[in-house]
């Protein structure tokens, strides 16, 4: 099983990204997704959650900016982030907890200037 990130890159305060995290070797319908980030020196904090029945949750920090949606079909989890901001700037991380099980996968770097 293995969970992929991709999407992330530079770009400028303000701007958005759209970042994926694509799971393989096991079907996640049920499975719950988070997103999760860790900023140099700080450490990783959760981000947004999608249940398997598609319920998003999300921190404060990020509500209203960031939306989590899921692709059962192609069992790809997508984090759009928009009006991002200097303190977005992040490895950012994807989680899936299948059965009870949890796997992460390798981060994607994000990375806003001001």
């Amino acid at each position: 099983v293995q969970l992929q990130a991709s999407g992330g890159g530079l770009v400028q305060a303000g701007g958005s990204l759209r970042l994926s995290c694509e799971a393989s070797g096991a079907t996640f319908d049920m499975a719950i997704f988070g997103w999760y980030r860790q900023a140099p020196g700080k450490q990783r904090e959760l981000v947004a959650l999608i249940s398997g029945g598609g319920s998003p949750n999300y921190a404060n920090s990020v509500k209203g900016r960031f939306t989590v949606t899921r692709d059962n079909t192609e069992n790809t989890v997508y984090l759009q982030m928009n009006s991002l901001k200097f303190e977005d700037t992040a490895v950012y991380y994807c989680n899936a907890i299948r059965y009870g099980v949890s796997y992460w996968g390798k981060g994607t770097q994000v990375t806003v200037s001001s």
